[in-house]
């Protein structure tokens, strides 16, 4: 496997406690994010490295930065339609375009001057921002809150083929920790 390794007891005590963080392993040019997917598009996404097939364009597709918390929504890859999860590494200037681009998928009084104009945003937006309570490798519920961006329209096109630098079927690494992993011995997670 290709991402770079750090055990979860290390992480957590670097890490913030609660607040809005992007985390997540990057660099000056890629971030990998984690997606999880049925077996058809996740298989064709990482044996092509780019996302066709079952791959549905007319849908909004979420990426998340951060890898507990797909294990925490794809149940460690058990979910049904969740078999197959995914680091894509992507172009970290597509990222921020993506990140500029984003709109509140609730709304948010101090950002929008009012509702309609959310409504408004939202409804043009090919990027939605959505952020999430953070698991830890148990499930259980913390502060820290996780960032998901839903992506539709030209830039998803624009992610499932031009951005994208490489993508790698983690699925097997996903299982060998889950099924290995006790409360105090959770290792390797970023």
């Amino acid at each position: 496997m290709k991402l770079v390794m750090e055990q979860y007891l290390v992480q957590k005590e670097r890490l913030p406690k609660k607040g809005k963080y992007i985390i997540g392993q990057y660099d000056e040019e890629k971030i990998v994010v984690y997606q999880a997917y049925n077996k058809e598009i996740g298989m064709f996404a990482a044996e092509n490295k780019y996302f066709g097939g079952e791959f549905s364009l007319e849908r909004m597709s979420w990426i998340k930065p951060n890898f507990l918390w797909v294990m925490y929504r794809s149940g460690w890859a058990s979910k049904s339609q969740q078999e197959i999860v995914l680091a894509v590494s992507i172009k970290r200037e597509a990222f921020d375009k993506i990140l500029s681009l984003a709109e509140y998928s609730s709304y948010q009084h101090k950002i929008y001057q009012n509702e309609k104009n959310w409504q408004d945003k939202v409804k043009k937006s090919s990027v939605r921002l959505q952020w999430d309570p953070q698991h830890d490798p148990l499930g259980n519920k913390l502060e820290l809150k996780a960032i998901q961006l839903g992506l539709r329209g030209q830039i998803l096109a624009l992610y499932s083929k031009e951005w994208i630098i490489d993508i790698e079927n983690i699925t097997d690494f996903v299982h060998q920790h889950h099924i290995n992993a006790k409360p105090s011995c959770y290792e390797h997670l970023l």
